[in-house]
């Protein structure tokens, strides 16, 4: 595969608190910052900006006040004129794209690292967009490398870039970085730790990005994102009638096969995956998703060839 020659990074942002109840980003942004600016006779090539996206989900140690931040960074919301009654969370969305922003413009931050926890046993998950990013898909390389103590893996969501909702979609090569099992309001210890080090793998792959070495291409292993499944629910009110199957939680990433045990009703009766293509669930039971219709998703593996890239130097 022939090498790409892309444009050097200029600004690098790292968010945490998009969610305010995920507790490690929330504590581990300003620790960054902190340190950042101890060394700052030693900082490398590119700008980088440290911030609490979601600051009163934050104060009050929820994962929104009206609305889903992470879901309001789409251009009808972006562009959607404020009002008295228009929730904090739009206002905020559109104040983060002033100063990461514009989405879809050349002013545009290069990486936005938008850091979140979850409730599913997902390890270390980088999370794309694009399905043709090579920036994402080597910064995974670069940190399934580097961080050995949990599985590291990447999962993409194919959307068109107008329909893409969520904080990274505003810079050009946007991330996500998943880190679980953690509850909602709690910090744990090695959560935290396996989040800082795949912040700083990444921050030290844009440093090496930068410095103009090629840096090879080859295979990565991608989880697509397939569809969603909900929980049974009963047909009349809606509300639950199962849950997910002590045999699939926290198997995440496990491949479920038809017969597989999916959900365990109330009453006792399993219910089976009766899918015809095995598939890979994600974010199995993931706390925040309940709102949301989402029991999990199902993704498809695949081995993707990724081109040597080299930052244009010159």
């Amino acid at each position: 595969m022939e090498m790409i020659r892309l444009p050097a990074l200029r600004r690098v942002a790292v968010c945490g608190g998009t969610h305010g109840n995920e507790m490690a980003g929330v504590y581990l942004v300003p620790e960054l910052e902190r340190q950042q600016k101890e060394k700052a006779d030693a900082v490398g090539s590119i700008p980088l900006t440290f911030v609490v996206s979601n600051l009163r989900a934050v104060k009050e140690c929820r994962r929104y006040m009206d609305k889903d931040l992470n879901r309001c960074f789409t251009s009808a919301f972006l562009s959607s004129p404020i009002t008295f009654d228009t929730p904090y969370e739009i206002q905020r969305a559109q104040q983060l794209n002033s100063l990461l922003g514009p989405k879809g413009s050349e002013d545009a931050v290069d990486i936005i690292c938008d850091l979140h926890n979850t409730t599913a046993n997902m390890g270390l998950s980088i999370i794309s967009y694009s399905w043709s990013n090579w920036i994402s898909f080597h910064i995974f390389k670069h940190v399934q490398a580097r961080v050995r103590t949990v599985p590291v893996r990447l999962v993409l969501i194919n959307v068109p870039p107008g329909e893409a909702y969520s904080l990274e979609s505003v810079s050009k090569y946007g991330i996500s970085v998943e880190v679980g099992p953690q509850p909602q309001g709690v910090l744990r210890a090695d959560i935290f730790n396996i989040m800082k080090q795949g912040v700083d793998a990444i921050l030290d792959w844009a440093e090496t990005f930068n410095s103009g070495k090629v840096l090879e291409g080859g295979e990565v292993e991608a989880y697509m994102i397939q569809k969603s499944m909900d929980y049974p629910r009963d047909p009349k009110t809606g509300k639950l009638t199962a849950a997910i199957h002590p045999q699939l939680q926290d198997q995440d990433f496990c491949l479920l096969k038809r017969g597989d045990p999916m959900f365990l009703t109330f009453s006792g009766e399993t219910l089976t995956y009766e899918e015809e293509e095995p598939l890979h669930p994600v974010f199995i039971n993931e706390a925040a998703y309940y709102e949301k219709g989402i029991a999990f998703h199902l993704t498809r593996k695949k081995t993707l060839s990724i081109p040597s890239i080299q930052a244009k130097t010159d």
